[in-house]
């Protein structure tokens, strides 16, 4: 799989991810401060990964920043874009599950190398439900997702 991940900063555990991501089989795309020369502030280089999912360059990303949060805001103005920031396991399995996230927001603060491991386990074994009201709110996010891109300028 193809995943782009971005960091605003060039923190252990976003070194971290990315080696956990190769060792995994993945490809990594990376922005932000894991990229020599690229923009390093958490806004662009979240979009930027955020933008490879949506246009089909990347399969997912992961995006980080101090608490994550601004990484998840950034990432979920791209249309197609469902970021989940994940403080642990069960939250990533229910963004994957319930909300078929395609982008994993992670705090550098907050997430030592065991949580890494645990959230991305969860992460990569989760799968969209199948179930009516779950569907029909992931449809319901595309649809909202199809107005504003209509809107923009």
């Amino acid at each position: 799989m193809r995943i782009a991940v971005s960091s605003d900063m060039d923190e252990p555990v976003a070194r971290l991810l990315v080696e956990e991501l190769r060792a995994r089989g993945h490809e990594v795309l990376a922005h932000g401060a894991l990229s020599p020369g690229a923009d390093p502030q958490w806004a662009v280089c979240s979009e930027r990964a955020a933008r490879e999912v949506a246009d089909g360059t990347a399969d997912q990303a992961v995006v980080c920043c101090w608490t994550g949060t601004g990484a998840s805001i950034a990432a979920n103005k791209v249309p197609g874009v469902r970021a989940a920031l994940c403080t642990d396991a069960y939250s990533a399995d229910g963004a994957r599950r319930w909300n078929d996230a395609n982008v994993l927001a992670l705090s550098l603060r907050l997430t030592s190398g065991p949580l890494l491991g645990e959230i991305l386990d969860a992460w990569f074994a989760g799968a969209p439900s199948e179930e009516a009201e779950d569907r029909g709110n992931v449809t319901y996010v595309e649809r909202l997702d199809r107005g504003r891109a209509e809107a923009a300028p």
